[in-house]
């Protein structure tokens, strides 16, 4: 396994980040356990979760996702010191006895409490990244780096982080952080793929100004940059009409140039990622242990010169090609 540096801290985490947003949904707690396990073993020291996962789309029981957690810490074996564990605060977690204040939002008071619930899940005493889930623009920085600056002072939170910030937001929270003499961002995780390079206008570029790490999530776009994604849309026409000829060329255009390659096209979409020098860890969400065996591969694909300006044909970047100081 490969690490690097999570942003300009003296932390390093391994270049994949095992998501477990299916855990407890589309992955049983069997299976969790076993995935973690493996994934700990092949060297991924970097774990990924939220309060909400486990309802978080509507269904099951939030806050099920860090409970499976917490249960695979307390087996034993060193398994909580082996991992750079991260969590979020946002959602909603429908929880009654908060009246009102069940809702999405990062109020001090929702921060602090939600800290609590979060550690009594994963039943360990601190977490090591704290992501805003989403930004909150009920709340001033000061109520918000003023919670935070408790969360880590009392040992609770080691670094924060943020995601689905614009790149403006990035700006402005290091800007209310530096007054305050306080650390503040650490990094950002943000959606970003193939099929979404929108970020390289201004969320890449703010977080390499800023020396954030960049975690990116949903690399093969929702299973749409995957080996089954034509299949897909190449079935009814009820399946494929929301797709445009153009999607449908743009996608066969991918998997015509991953056979060139010799590669799978979930591999070759994940490598593009491992690429970008500012991605700190792309966001694994195998749903058993066998999608973990799979993903593991793309570490080993390297694309050449010649392969990422094909992809960027394929693909292009916002506008077409970039500005020089957008470049990677």
């Amino acid at each position: 396994m490969e690490y690097t540096y999570l942003g300009r801290t003296g932390l390093k985490v391994s270049r994949f980040c095992l998501g477990t947003m299916n855990f407890g949904t589309s992955t049983s707690e069997k299976d969790a356990f076993y995935i973690m396990d493996k994934a700990v073993d092949a060297g991924i020291n970097f774990f990924d979760t939220a309060d909400a996962y486990g309802g978080f789309a509507g269904e099951g029981e939030h806050g099920l996702t860090e409970k499976i957690i917490g249960k695979w810490f307390a087996q034993g074996g060193k398994r909580r010191e082996r991992v750079i564990l991260a969590t979020k605060v946002f959602a909603t977690m429908e929880e009654p006895l908060e009246g009102p204040n069940d809702e999405d939002g990062l109020s001090a008071w929702k921060v602090r409490r939600h800290m609590e619930d979060s550690l009594k899940r994963l039943q360990t005493d601190h977490v090591d990244l704290y992501y805003m889930h989403h930004i909150d623009r009920h709340v001033t920085w000061p109520e918000m780096w003023g919670v935070m600056e408790v969360l880590v002072n009392s040992g609770k939170a080691t670094y924060i982080a943020s995601s689905n910030f614009a790149g403006h937001d990035l700006v402005r929270a290091q800007w209310e952080a530096d007054k305050r003499h306080f650390l503040g961002l650490v990094a950002e995780q943000h959606q970003y793929h193939l099929l979404s390079r929108l970020p390289e206008l201004e969320v890449i570029p703010a977080a390499r100004e800023l020396g954030l790490g960049f975690v990116t999530y949903s690399p093969l776009a929702g299973g749409m940059l995957g080996e089954n994604a034509l299949k897909r849309l190449s079935g009814s026409r009820g399946e494929n009409r929301h797709y445009s000829e153009a999607m449908i060329k743009t996608l066969t255009d991918f998997a015509d140039f991953c056979r060139e390659l010799g590669e799978k096209q979930s591999d070759v979409a994940m490598a593009w990622i491992l690429k970008n020098p500012v991605v700190t860890s792309p966001l694994i969400g195998p749903r058993t242990p066998e999608h973990l065996d799979n993903i593991l591969h793309a570490l080993d694909v390297k694309l050449d010169d010649s392969a990422m300006k094909r992809l960027d044909e394929i693909f292009p970047g916002p506008g077409g090609e970039a500005p020089d100081s957008y470049a990677w």
